[in-house]
């Protein structure tokens, strides 16, 4: 195995060094990733469906569509908010078959076991993610 490269064992993504300390359980942690997907892809298809009005023509009252934009309003932030979710889902399910789930993408050290079981996706360690690390820090995401 080449040196710095994940080893995988019964569903385990362990790291390749001694002494570092990343014990995912990657086939959980897909199932889990798997079904988000699946619910924010139902969450943003329902939104987007309804934006388009499909079941509930905009009414003929003028007082009423105001009404249903404004609702409009609110299903864009849904179906925004469930798309850039997906994005980064999806990156973590790609980050996960590279063998690099637990490694931050700012600092390249490894992303707390707690930090990984509230934020499935995240790709940054919570020092980069508050912006502690004076290399990156970029905050934002995850």
């Amino acid at each position: 195995m080449a040196r710095g490269a994940p080893s995988r064992q019964a569903g385990l993504l362990r790291a390749a060094f001694p002494g570092e300390k990343s014990n995912v359980d990657t086939e959980a942690v897909r199932d889990r990733l798997l079904k988000r997907r699946e619910e924010l892809r139902q969450r943003a298809s329902e939104a987007s469906a309804d934006l388009r009005h499909e079941a509930d023509p905009l009414s003929a009252d003028f007082a009423e569509q105001v009404t249903q934009r404004e609702n409009d309003d609110v299903l864009g932030a849904i179906s925004h908010s469930a798309q850039e979710e997906l994005q980064q889902v999806e990156a973590a399910l790609r980050r996960l078959a590279s063998g690099r789930y637990t490694t931050c993408s700012v600092c390249g050290e490894d992303i707390e076991p707690e930090r990984l079981a509230a934020v499935p996706y995240t790709d940054r360690c919570r020092s980069c993610a508050e912006g502690g690390h004076a290399a990156g820090g970029r905050g934002g995401r995850g």
